[in-house]
């Protein structure tokens, strides 16, 4: 859940010590304009392969779908009772037999009705289902009260008609859009490779274990929910030349690199500094807390890119979700539920938007940990 102070478009962090300026912060929604031109530009020329229905979850198609047929493929009736042309007058012969959902229904001629099974697809030429306790039969004849074409029929092409447009190239499927592509008998679709990615954690006390990585498992597990593949490579302590190397060494692996920690601006925060002498650094720094120092760069040398997310798990994970996720999925909007707070929130200084973690109990948000929002 996100919350948003006032803008303050003085361009200055006024709750940071050291006075740091920060005219080169951007707002959310720039930066993921920036981040997702980044993915564009960086996919052009990305392979595809073919993938069946069981593997689509996550991934991006790589061309439109349409579909190839109408679903349903007949009418089909929705209660069981007599099928017959809604212009034909009662009574009406009722034909021998009785079609259900398996059967080939044929057709019917003027003046005729068949019993039919709901769920069975109704014979050429009927258009209206008559229900079962509302007929009555007397010597083969039927008769009943008036009703319109459609009652009681699940008509053709009611899911998807022939020739639709069911996704967009660039779209992302989910496992459920196998339903529907298995209903269609399409088996297969044309998807883009997934993104390699090699995750790092930065930190001279993470690299000797006094410390645990909390970030690294938390944004693999991340990046694979986005339909790609994630690795860990490991740690690499706060030595500048170390960092650089180690970064240099996996884009020559991966595509995307996910760096945790060193992005902020001490004196042990390296990889910032490391990434603009590898290639070019597009973005460093959204007005978002937890989670402000994140940086995205382009490494043209390996044709990759960097992701810098900083190292406090609660700003790692928001601002991952927040601004990192339209690189992996290529999506702007967000999955959201409306909720009320169960209490008030302090928020920091202006020009920031707040993300405050919460835990929902049906309509209302609780906030979690101090009343205070957390710093980046």
């Amino acid at each position: 859940m996100t919350d948003h102070a006032d803008h303050d478009h003085s361009g200055h962090d006024h709750g940071d010590s050291g006075g740091h300026d920060h005219d080169d912060m951007v707002w959310r929604e720039e930066a993921v304009e920036r981040v997702l031109d980044l993915r564009a530009s960086f996919l052009a020329d990305f392979g595809t392969e073919t993938v069946s229905l069981d593997e689509i979850a996550g991934r991006i198609l790589a061309e439109p779908l349409d579909a190839p047929a109408d679903v349903l493929a007949h009418d089909h009736a929705t209660m069981d009772g007599f099928a017959f042309r809604a212009e034909d007058d009662y009574p009406l012969a009722v034909r021998e037999g009785e079609t259900f959902p398996e059967d080939d229904p044929g057709e019917i001629d003027e003046g005729e009705a068949v019993r039919i099974a709901t769920g069975a697809p109704l014979p050429e030429r009927a258009n209206v289902v008559l229900k079962r306790e509302e007929s009555t039969v007397e010597d083969g004849r039927l008769r009943g009260p008036d009703l319109d074409a459609g009652t009681y029929v699940y008509e053709r092409g009611s899911n998807v008609g022939e020739g639709e447009r069911l996704f967009a190239a660039g779209e992302r499927l989910s496992p459920k859009d196998a339903i529907l592509l298995g209903d269609l008998g399409v088996e297969e679709v044309t998807v883009r490779e997934r993104l390699s990615v090699g995750v790092l954690a930065t930190g001279t006390e993470i690299h000797e274990g006094r410390t645990t990585d909390l970030d690294s498992p938390m944004l693999a597990g991340l990046i694979r929910s986005w339909g790609h593949e994630a690795i860990y490579e490991g740690t690499v302590p706060d030595e500048y030349d170390r960092v650089e190397q180690r970064i240099a060494d996996l884009t020559d692996e991966y595509d995307v690199v996910v760096t945790t920690g060193g992005t902020s601006v001490g004196h042990k925060d390296h990889v910032v500094a490391a990434l603009s002498s590898l290639g070019e650094v597009l973005l460093h720094r959204v007005r978002i807390r937890p989670g402000k120092p994140i940086a995205f760069a382009r490494l043209p040398d390996n044709d990759a890119i960097a992701v810098a997310v900083p190292g406090k798990p609660v700003g790692a994970h928001t601002v991952t979700a927040l601004v990192a996720r339209p690189l992996f999925t290529g999506e702007r909007t967000l999955p959201t539920v409306g909720a009320t707070l169960a209490r008030d929130v302090s928020l920091g200084p202006e020009g920031f938007e707040y993300a405050v973690p919460v835990t929902l109990d049906g309509g209302e948000a609780m906030p979690l940990g101090p009343s205070r929002a957390p710093r980046a």
